[in-house]
């Protein structure tokens, strides 16, 4: 099931149609869920916008224009970050202050 028609991409993947070097590393999905503008809504978002890559697709799920997708996904704390690696998941609640553990959590981003 999909996070809902809330999500909001901010980075999309750029991919290359040449037929040489090896296919790239799947994508890793990036949710987080906020609550509007709150303070820790704006930081979390702040910390997620630096660590953008061709990799992460990162998405905006506001809770309040799109509850259906915290319900979906068993959110009930927010800002909840959701990380989907094609072989993993990962949640992280509560403050993103930390740059250092969602590195930790993303892990080698080098195709």
């Amino acid at each position: 099931m999909g996070a809902g028609s809330g999500a909001r991409p901010m980075s999309k993947r750029t991919g290359s149609h040449s037929s040489g070097p090896p296919a790239e590393a799947p994508p890793i999905h990036v949710y987080l869920f906020v609550a509007g503008d709150e303070p820790n809504s704006a930081k979390a978002k702040a910390v997620l916008s630096r660590l953008e890559s061709d990799r992460i697709e990162i998405h905006i799920v506001d809770v309040l224009e799109d509850y259906e997708a915290a319900i979906a996904r068993r959110v009930v704390v927010v800002p909840t970050l959701i990380i989907e690696k094609p072989s993993s998941s990962l949640t992280i609640v509560g403050s993103l202050n930390d740059e250092r553990i969602l590195l930790d959590a993303l892990g080698p981003l080098e195709g």
